[in-house]
C-alpha cells in the first residue's frame, strides 16, 4: 500500500487565538474542516462573530476564550481552561498581531513596546505555556504568524516589520529548543490578504495598486483560505518533518 501524506486533525485541538475574524476566523474554520476541535482565543469571549457556531456545524466540539493576547495572566487562565475543557491542546496557532503605520524617526516608546508586545512578546509567552503542556504529553504543533513583512523593509512600517522578523527568527529558536519533546514549530507570513483588517488600507485606489504591482509573479489580492490552507498543512501529519521554517505566502513579493 502507498504511504500516502495525511492531512487529516480527527482526535486533534486546536487553540487558535484572534480567531473572530480575519485570518483567525479562516484558519479556525479550515482546522475545524480537517477534522480538530476548536478553541477560540478571543479579545471578548461574547463576541466570536457566529464562528463557534460554524465550528459547530461541522461537527465540532468549540469553546471560546476570553483572550486578550496581551494580557499575558489573562492568556494563562484561557490556555488552562482549554486543558481543562478538551484534556490537552495539541495545536497553536499564534495568530493575532498588528502595527503602527509611522517613520522610524517618529516612531514612540509606547508605539514601540505596544507593537513588540503585540507581535512577540504574547506571542513567546503564549507558545511557551503550551509547549510546556505539549512536552508533557508527548507533543505538539505550534504555528507563529509572521508577514511577509518580516522579510522586506515597507516605509513608514518600520517596526512592524521588525517584529515579524523576530517572529520567524522566535519560530527558529523554539524549533531547535522543542524538537527534543516532539514539538514542531513553523510560522506563516502572508502577503496583504482581503480582510476587514486590511479593507481600509486597500480601499484606497493607489495604494490598492501598488500593492499589487508589488505582488510580482501573480498580481493580486490573497484571500484568507489561501494562508488558512497553509496552516492545516503544517498542523498536519504532512508536515511532520517540517519545523523552524516561514512559509512566506506572497503571491511573489518577496522573490522579485
Amino acid at each position: 500500500m502507498t504511504d500516502l501524506p495525511s492531512f487529516d486533525l480527527t482526535g486533534r485541538t486546536a487553540l487558535v487565538t484572534g480567531a473572530a475574524r480575519g485570518l483567525g476566523r479562516a484558519i479556525a474554520l479550515a482546522l475545524a474542516d480537517a477534522g480538530a476541535d476548536i478553541a477560540l482565543g478571543l479579545r471578548d469571549a461574547d463576541m466570536d462573530n457566529g464562528v463557534a457556531a460554524e465550528v459547530e456545524k461541522l461537527g465540532r466540539r468549540v469553546l471560546r476564550l476570553q483572550m486578550d493576547v496581551v494580557n499575558l495572566a489573562q492568556s494563562r487562565a484561557a490556555i488552562d481552561g482549554a486543558i481543562a475543557h478538551f484534556g490537552r491542546i495539541d495545536i497553536l496557532v499564534n495568530n493575532v498581531g498588528g502595527g503602527i503605520e509611522r517613520p522610524l524617526l517618529e516612531v514612540t516608546e509606547d508605539e514601540f513596546d505596544g507593537t513588540v508586545d503585540l507581535n512577540v512578546k504574547s506571542s513567546f509567552f503564549i507558545a511557551q505555556r503550551l509547549a510546556r503542556h505539549m512536552k508533557e504529553k508527548g507533543g505538539g504543533t505550534i504555528v507563529n504568524m509572521s508577514s511577509q513583512a518580516g522579510f522586506i523593509a515597507l516605509p513608514g512600517e518600520g517596526v512592524y516589520c521588525l517584529s515579524k522578523a523576530a517572529v520567524a527568527h522566535m519560530t527558529k529558536c523554539m524549533a531547535v529548543e522543542w524538537g527534543q519533546y516532539g514539538i514542531t514549530v513553523n510560522a506563516v507570513a502572508p502577503t496583504f490578504i482581503e480582510t476587514d483588517g486590511t479593507s481600509s488600507a486597500l480601499a484606497v485606489p493607489a495604494f490598492k495598486a501598488d500593492v499589487i504591482e508589488r505582488v510580482a509573479a501573480l498580481h493580486r489580492i490573497g484571500v484568507p483560505r489561501e494562508v488558512s490552507g497553509a496552516v492545516v498543512f503544517l498542523a498536519s501529519p504532512a508536515a511532520s518533518l517540517m519545523t523552524g521554517q516561514t512559509l512566506i505566502i506572497d503571491g511573489g513579493w518577496t522573490a522579485r
